[in-house]
């Protein structure tokens, strides 16, 4: 038998680190392989890990709410070696994926014992040196029994300590130099301006978890050890202020507004349309038997309106490639939605939503916002989006200047659809009134091209049957 530690992956989306959310498994718990052992929370979307082995779970390494870097061993399984009766910790084995995965499956054991990884995770190319914790023992009996095989480590994976975990505070001196912290844990503390070594630990072996840290913050000031050192202000502050740190999907998504307003010389067009004959098309479809069970909104035409007249203006569908100096045109629409979630503003994408029927289309739609609102978008359906719609329509908003998803070419902005007095014939007669803003990149888009598109897409709206013309 022996003991495997499954580390924290990246998982094929550039990850430097991710929070425990919930562990699906409790010590004593046998798993297969592939099981679902814990769900983590990324800068992206919240992903279910599988174990790549087989086995009984002896230690969960890494509690709830905490934050690691990957290559952190979360989880610890007792299996049967791959070869003799030799203990084994997946970290001093080179990790490999199979030539040929199972499709579907992103864990795996490979031949020869070693461990396949998921996709994007990799060996680190330095050997980490752990520390003991404290109160564990001083060596693990097979270590000295069995000194012929350095990959074989004896100590129980309860006495494991995890890679990422330094043996001191390489910005600190003095006491907090010496203080049990793993890196996310200090970075938060260095947020809030507290010094760890006024800490009280409660991990295992006397490390500083992140709940320390916060439990730190909202302590008695009498209570609190005597600093060496001038704290400034904790998480809550002055009368009723709250100082929440900046992560996730707020903080990826703060970096990439960012990067696309100060590189992509941004220009918004507004127009104004009667869409009484979407809102006709909506209400029949409603009752059309290939959209049983399914929920049809006016974002639906908006959709199918904006890949049909994409079709017409291609640019709209383009990236600019600054490192080849060129305009790429893209083959098909992955068409982006913006959706608001108590995690953030993420944007799935749907792929090839030019090629779909219009029930399709719908199908696809529902499901988006409906795995949105689980917080269960994975990486994948946000990556390779190639033009995005925000729906601002939904708050009541009737237009705006929205920014453009970096790697885009521009952005459509829905706004709210009110009855509003239109003149029709020389009549004033009550119709239904919407806003489309199209926020555009300048260096690919001229005003003649951006206004073209828009044009389009607002006479679709407006007449539907104009479709027909594409």
């Amino acid at each position: 038998m022996g003991i495997q530690q499954f580390r924290l992956p990246d998982v094929g989306e550039g990850l430097v680190e991710a929070e425990i959310v919930s562990w699906k498994v409790k010590p004593g718990d046998t798993v297969k392989l592939n099981d679902t052992v814990v769900e983590i929370e990324t800068a992206k979307s919240l992903v279910e890990l599988p174990v790549p082995f087989a086995g009984t779970v002896t230690e969960l390494l890494v509690p709830e709410g905490e934050t690691v870097p990957v290559g952190t061993p979360i989880i610890a399984v007792e299996t049967e070696a791959a070869a003799g009766n030799e203990t084994v910790l997946t970290e001093d084995l080179v990790p490999t994926i199979p030539d040929e995965p199972e499709a579907g499956k992103i864990g795996g054991e490979a031949p020869g014992g070693r461990t396949a990884v998921l996709v994007g995770y990799g060996p680190r190319t330095t050997e980490a040196k752990r520390r003991p914790r404290k109160g564990g023992p001083a060596a693990a009996p097979a270590a000295s029994a069995a000194p012929s095989a350095p990959a074989a480590v004896a100590a129980p994976a309860a006495h494991a300590e995890p890679a990422s975990l330094p043996t001191s505070v390489a910005e600190g001196n003095g006491a907090a130099a010496h203080v049990l912290a793993k890196p996310p844990v200090r970075k938060l503390a260095k947020d809030l301006g507290i010094d760890l070594a006024t800490v009280t630990a409660t991990g295992p072996g006397g490390v500083i978890t992140r709940a320390d840290v916060e439990a730190h913050t909202t302590a008695p000031a009498e209570a609190a050890p005597v600093a060496p050192v001038v704290e400034a202000a904790p998480v809550v502050s002055g009368q009723g202020d709250t100082r929440v740190p900046i992560k996730g999907v707020q903080k990826v998504m703060a970096q990439a507004m960012v990067a696309s307003a100060f590189t992509a010389p941004h220009v918004t067009e507004w127009i104004t349309v009667d869409v009484s004959e979407t809102m006709d098309l909506v209400d029949r479809l409603k009752g059309d038997k290939a959209f049983r069970d399914l929920r049809v909104s006016p974002l639906l035409i908006v959709a199918k309106a904006v890949t049909l007249a994409a079709r017409r203006t291609p640019i709209v569908n383009a990236a600019w490639d600054e490192q080849a100096q060129e305009i790429v045109y893209k083959g098909s629409m992955n068409l982006g939605i913006a959706a608001a979630t108590p995690r953030g503003l993420i944007v799935p994408n749907i792929k090839n939503a030019d090629s779909l029927t219009l029930p399709d289309l719908c199908a696809a739609l529902n499901g988006l916002v409906a795995t949105a609102r689980e917080g269960k978008t994975q990486p994948a359906d946000q990556a390779g989006g190639s033009f995005t719609i925000t729906n601002v329509g939904v708050f009541g908003v009737d237009a705006g200047t929205p920014i453009i998803n970096p790697g885009e070419a521009a952005i459509l902005a829905f706004g709210a659809v009110r009855k509003q007095p239109w003149v029709v014939d020389d009549e004033i007669v009550p119709r239904w009134i919407t806003t489309l803003a199209l926020s555009f990149d300048h260096r690919m888009i001229d005003g003649e091209k951006g206004s073209i598109f828009l044009a389009d897409v607002a006479g679709i709206l407006e007449d539907p049957a104009r479709a027909l013309m594409f």
